[in-house]
């Protein structure tokens, strides 16, 4: 019989260490349940919002204090010059390093600390961390402050049990992932953070729900379009040139030709939810004529044609298309409209692009994380691919690293709605899977090699 030779012996041995070990690992994270409560609710009392960056600093400060208690060693990293960088509003970043016993692999947890505004529609105090239900409310604490501090508690709860692990396990908090992420995982990719030289697998905490493991995103392409028109007296409207009229001819166009389009294109990347399983285009602003007001301004508008509008589009595209195709289509239905207009004249400017990005489902940190999940919720996860970006944009394309995934508590459609809300025992369940996804990648994976 197998079991009865050595190497079965071995074999059994292995896996009741490797059980006794989840176990303990389950036991210690259910432990510090209290402490990761509080921890969340210290994250969304800073009110991080961005734009335009507030109180960066005084959150990475938090986290660098606590990390150092755990024993990690840190760096606190302003990203100068990036956008929106300012001596007013400092794009700061915190990255800890704690190295193991032996050499061996990185595993590093990336979650942003910015959050976006609150918006109306609150019952609870958006930045008062209240718990009620289960649940503790604010803004970020879906997205994502209750993913950093399920990933701390993690490592820390990791640390203490299994203290003579191989390699080095990484935490950053980093600045403006809801505006594009440049003055966080992009400045940090660019200074060899993220290289593969350094780190060998990366777990971002996003709210994508406890059981999904999030491969990647579709691809963004946002650019502003402006018509130019002719200023003249609002009263002889026909002395000037309308540049919103001209505009309108543009949105007819989008509802005629284009938007039919994009309905029809279909992925296979198991993107959620199921409507963003086709192309999409939002118009995120239209300004046109006089600017506004300034606050207190009781008056009424000058009479006058106005001769600019400006129009922001984003653009969410699949690993289908060709990101030269998607900017091509926009140029050719400008064109049709200035085909069909007298006087029409328009410039196109591109803000930011992003390509797809998927990780393979057979990459390390998938594989371990996957085990993880069935031993703490006794099911496969569900594979899946976020409809907007977060920075594995940047750990992929910058960082040249593939081996990166989106894990974490949350429900995705709670994201920047008012009451979001995190549950706690989904906090605690993703602990778990983190800190068991650390034993693969760090203890039991050194002892395969």
């Amino acid at each position: 019989m197998v079991w009865q030779t050595e190497a079965g012996k071995k074999k059994r041995m292995g896996l009741f260490q490797m059980r006794a070990t989840s176990q303990i690992l389950f036991d210690e994270i259910a432990s510090r349940r209290e402490e990761l409560i509080a921890l969340t609710q210290e994250l969304i009392r800073m009110p991080t919002l961005n734009p335009p960056g507030r109180d960066y600093l005084q959150i990475c400060e938090y986290l660098e204090r606590r990390l150092k208690r755990a024993g990690f060693e840190t760096e606190l990293v302003r990203a100068i010059g990036t956008p929106g960088d300012s001596e007013k509003y400092p794009r700061w970043n915190v990255v800890a390093r704690r190295e193991g016993k032996t050499p061996g692999p990185c595993v590093h947890f990336n979650s942003h600390i910015d959050v976006v505004e609150v918006g109306t529609g609150w019952t609870f105090e958006p930045f008062g961390g209240e718990v009620e239900n289960g649940k503790i409310y604010g803004r970020g604490s879906c997205d994502m402050k209750g993913g950093l501090a399920a990933s701390i508690i993690a490592a820390e709860a990791f640390i203490a049990v299994c203290p003579d692990y191989a390699g080095a396990i990484e935490i950053s908090g980093t600045a403006d992932e809801e505006t594009g992420g440049f003055g966080g995982v992009a400045f940090l990719a660019e200074q060899g953070y993220f290289s593969p030289g350094r780190v060998d697998h990366v777990i971002i905490p996003e709210p994508l729900n406890k059981d999904r493991i999030c491969l990647g995103h579709r691809g963004v392409w946002w650019a502003e379009i402006e018509t130019k028109g002719h200023i003249a007296h609002g009263s002889m409207p026909f002395l000037g040139d309308c540049a919103v009229r001209h505009m309108g001819a543009v949105l007819a166009e989008m509802e005629e030709t284009l938007y039919p389009a994009l309905a029809k294109r279909r992925t296979t990347m198991p993107v959620v939810p199921e409507g963003a399983k086709q192309s999409t285009m939002n118009i995120n602003s239209f300004h046109g004529g006089l600017d506004e007001p300034e606050e207190g301004f009781t008056g009424f508008p000058a009479a006058i044609v106005p001769d600019s509008c400006r129009m922001i589009i984003d653009r969410r595209y699949l690993i289908e298309e060709k990101s030269e195709e998607v900017r091509e289509e926009v140029v050719d239905l400008l064109e049709r409209v200035k085909g069909q207009r007298p006087k029409f004249e328009y410039e196109l400017r591109e803000m930011w692009q992003v390509a797809p990005t998927m990780t393979k489902k057979d990459a390390p940190v998938v594989t371990s994380v996957a085990r993880a999940i069935g031993k703490v919720m006794g099911r496969e996860p569900e594979y899946v691919v976020s409809p907007g970006t977060y920075d594995q944009k940047h750990i992929d394309r910058i960082g040249r690293m593939k081996n990166c995934i989106a894990y974490g508590p949350g429900i995705l459609d709670l994201a920047h709605q008012p009451d979001e809300y995190v549950g706690i025992e989904d906090m605690v369940q993703s602990s778990q899977v983190m800190a068991l996804a650390l034993v693969d990648l760090l203890v039991e994976g050194n002892k395969k090699d």
